[in-house]
């Protein structure tokens, strides 16, 4: 089994980083600063658009991963 990996550096994290650290899913609570400030530039974007039917569903869906509006 791979263990999981930052997605800024690449380095692998322990497999109880999880539970253990607050900055997971990154290695560092700099690689976190970087993600959020790639955010922030825009450098990341969400690019499925959200329709009126999308949401009803999404809403409408007990298994949804997204906490109710």
């Amino acid at each position: 089994m791979r263990l999981p990996t930052c997605p800024i550096c690449e380095k692998e994290l322990p497999a109880s980083a999880a539970a253990d650290s607050p900055v997971f899913p990154f290695c560092s609570k700099r690689c976190k600063q970087i993600d959020l400030l790639r955010w922030c530039e825009g450098k990341y974007a969400v690019v499925d658009p959200l329709t009126i039917e999308r949401l009803a569903e999404e809403l409408a869906d007990p298994d949804s991963e997204h906490e109710e509006l």
